[in-house]
């Protein structure tokens, strides 16, 4: 069961609307069972852009019921329903705002009949609620009003219903309040993810880095990510499609790879450290730092020569380590020199690694 909803409100500030007017149908997924249309008094001004938008004034609210005297009869027929609106981000917004000012908590599965016709309805040149239902042939009365909106979404909702023939792609698109959907992705991408050391880089449905992570057990510390409740994490787990890694084998490399590759992609969710300008030296000396490699038998390499950091790999012959031409040719290069060789000679000071060979 659904029920299609359409609200109007005063406009102003994030979370401080007022609802003006309301339409809810429920619907069977066949015909409209019961229906709740009413005009609301807000108990403060609506904006003059939204009185030009919608036509509805403040005179035409002054004996309108209170949003306390309808909340039983929203709570009554959206019972055990799916909200289903066009842009249901807003809508759902509104109601758990009004029912949190009563000290009551509203909770109900959403659907967006904007998303689904993305999915259902394609190459559209708008997805906005009038100029899709003209080119879909919809009739729609009263635009801007909350029952012409509601009805105009029901008809398109029908519609949807009708396109969705494999019956999945609407049931997938459900969001649930208890965030089951999204509970269970991130329980996947976690299942993915090894317990190894390095680092693991965390992308959005367009593949796009967003948040770069490291550890000595990455699977463990995507687990941490995944349920931290800061709203930094929670906008990387909502937005988080795919996890892909690199294991690096070692602390060095962890450390040296995690801060290449966040300069390098700068991902939009980890914090931006400045790094000192002024480069530590190595003694003008020349050198190869051997230490333990991903796997039995590897080694990983890192090539300084006149004092700089020539770059960095793996290798698992020992002729490529005695050649220095052949080992050049098998290591990355290194862009910052400069931030690469303070990570170095921090580390080197701090701990043992498995091998150093002057040159």
């Amino acid at each position: 069961m659904y029920v299609i909803l359409d609200i109007e409100t005063t406009g102003g500030k994030f979370n401080e609307e007022g609802v003006t007017e309301i339409a809810i149908y429920r619907y069977d997924g066949h015909t409209i069972v019961d229906q709740f249309i009413s005009l609301v008094n807000p108990e403060k001004p609506i904006q003059e852009f939204v009185v030009k938008l919608t036509g509805i004034n403040n005179k035409m609210l002054k004996n309108a019921p209170k949003f306390y005297e309808v909340a039983k009869r929203i709570i009554e027929i959206t019972s055990d329903c799916i909200l289903v609106a066009h842009n249901t981000a807003f809508d759902y917004r509104i109601l758990r705002t009004e029912f949190d000012r009563l000290g009551y908590e509203f909770n109900s599965n959403t659907l967006c009949t904007v998303e689904l016709s993305q999915k259902l309805i394609l190459d559209q040149p708008s997805y906005s609620l009038g100029k899709l239902t003209k080119s879909l042939g919809i009739p729609m009365t009263d635009r801007h009003r909350a029952s012409g909106d509601a009805l105009a979404t029901v008809q398109l909702f029908k519609l949807l219903l009708e396109k969705d023939t494999g019956k999945s792609i609407i049931q997938s698109s459900i969001k649930y309040f208890d965030q089951r959907n999204q509970k269970q992705k991130l329980k996947s991408l976690i299942d993915e993810i090894p317990t190894v050391q390095g680092v693991f880089y965390v992308h959005d449905t367009n593949g796009k880095v967003i948040y770069l992570g490291r550890g000595k057990n990455i699977k463990s510390e995507v687990n941490k990510l995944f349920l931290k409740i800061t709203k930094r994490a929670v906008k990387i787990q909502e937005r988080a499609e795919t996890i892909s890694f690199d294991e690096t084998g070692n602390e060095l490399f962890t450390q040296l790879k995690y801060a290449i590759e966040l300069e390098v992609l700068s991902p939009k969710f980890n914090f931006n450290k400045k790094h000192t300008t002024i480069a530590q030296n190595f003694n003008n000396e020349d050198f190869i730092i051997i230490e333990k490699g991903r796997e039995v038998e590897e080694n990983a390499i890192i090539l300084i020569e006149q004092n700089e950091i020539f770059g960095f790999g793996y290798t698992n012959l020992n002729f490529q380590e005695n050649q220095l031409d052949i080992l050049k040719a098998v290591l990355t290069p290194v862009e910052n020199k400069i931030q690469a060789k303070n990570i170095i000679k921090n580390y080197i000071n701090k701990n043992k690694v498995q091998k150093i060979i002057r040159l």
